[in-house]
């Protein structure tokens, strides 16, 4: 068992919002002696698991919605799938659109970097929209896909 403290350096979180999660519910199953939080092995994981949802873009009440269906067992194993499964989706639709934001970024300061060079940016527009390096091309085409 842990205390808050221990926890907090371990997970690289501040007391407080240890505190938080814990008054939203998001640790059903802490023990308290005298008052004070001991954290397990299952609180452990829970944090792990409510840091990644906040990463992939979940509110805190979500996180609790979901952190609800956990408590209520097995019966609620296909509908924590399907919430996952959804949010995996939009972290995957995500991770296309930076992917593209990145691609343009790339083209944009090889462009430059080929315009200071040449002293002028006619020659590079002469290479649109097919007629680049291979790997700017490349670049090129993912930072243009609808």
């Amino acid at each position: 068992m842990y205390t808050i403290g221990q926890v907090s350096k371990l997970s690289d979180l501040p007391i407080s919002t240890l505190r938080y999660y814990d008054k939203e519910g998001l640790f059903p199953g802490i023990v308290r002696n005298s008052g004070i939080r001991k954290f397990g092995e299952e609180e452990l994981e829970n944090i792990r698991v409510i840091e990644c949802l906040k990463k992939s873009g979940w509110s805190i009440k979500e996180i609790k919605e979901y952190m609800v269906l956990r408590a209520e067992g097995k019966e609620t194993y296909v509908q924590r799938k399907h919430l996952l499964e959804e949010q995996k989706c939009a972290l995957e639709e995500e991770m296309s659109n930076l992917q593209k934001t990145h691609a343009m970024l790339e083209y944009k300061c090889w462009y430059y970097e080929q315009a200071i060079l040449n002293g002028d940016e006619e020659p590079v527009k002469k290479l649109l929209p097919d007629k680049l390096p291979e790997d700017i091309q490349k670049l090129y085409d993912l930072a243009h896909e609808d």
